[in-house]
């Protein structure tokens, strides 16, 4: 049956810079920050989140917060940074929201934790769904299915945002694509968000379209389109005088 989401498009949503609204509620535990920016644990997640309209001193913060040579992630309305950060990835993605998606739990999706994480890492290097790291699995609940004690699909909670949760990690072996194996997972997942009293929502590649057209066809449906963007921290970081530090 399809189920009343909230409003996804009122100025200023949450899901406008999720990360930063997880950092600030529901995974506080795993925040790093440096004045105002906010960053999740490195084993746990990549997302950095500047405040809005970020100063100067906000961008050295960011700096000092991941370390010369890192790369800063950002995503959608966050601003890029002064010219001397370089950008290194580009990758124009969209955010899609539940709109009558049938959520359901499956009996054969197990639910995953730390030990799994070597074979959770292994399915995703496979399948490359995304970033997911050594702690990702604490960010919220994994589900995954066996064939015969293999790990072979799996789909989890990543950001958490007041009121909604995102899906992420959806991903499945390739000799057990065509099985139908995403779509139980993602529902399953989505139950257990509904079950909260959540909306679920998540991001992928624009070019990804057969995984576009899926979520759709599951009763997701378009909120935006965002660029997933990563720029080097560089070795020297101008202050609002023009002087290095």
């Amino acid at each position: 049956m399809p189920t009343k989401t909230a409003d996804a498009s009122a100025p200023s949503h949450v899901l406008d810079n999720p990360a930063r609204a997880s950092l600030l509620g529901a995974h506080a535990r795993f925040a790093e920050s440096a004045g105002s920016v906010l960053r999740y644990h490195p084993e746990v997640s990549v997302f950095v989140s500047l405040p809005p309209d970020p100063t100067p001193r906000d961008w050295r913060d960011a700096a000092t917060l991941l370390g010369p040579g890192a790369v800063l992630p950002t995503a959608g309305d966050q601003p890029a940074p002064p010219a001397e950060w370089e950008q290194v990835m580009r990758i124009p993605g969209v955010q899609l929201v539940d709109e009558g998606l049938r959520a359901e739990p499956d009996p054969e999706a197990v639910r995953l934790g730390a030990a799994d994480v070597p074979e959770m890492l292994a399915l995703v290097d496979h399948a490359k769904p995304g970033p997911f790291l050594p702690r990702t699995v604490e960010l919220g609940t994994y589900l995954g299915i066996r064939h015969e004690g293999r790990l072979v699909a799996m789909a989890g909670e990543r950001l958490r945002p007041p009121g909604w949760t995102e899906i992420s990690a959806v991903c499945t072996h390739a000799d057990f694509r065509g099985r139908g194996l995403a779509t139980r997972l993602i529902r399953a997942v989505a139950y257990g968000i509904r079950e909260r009293g959540q909306t679920p929502f998540l991001h992928t590649g624009a070019e990804n379209v057969n995984a576009i057209r899926l979520y759709q066809a599951l009763g997701f449906r378009l909120r935006r389109t965002v660029t997933f963007a990563g720029y080097r921290v560089p070795s020297a970081i101008r202050d609002g005088d023009g002087r290095s530090s």
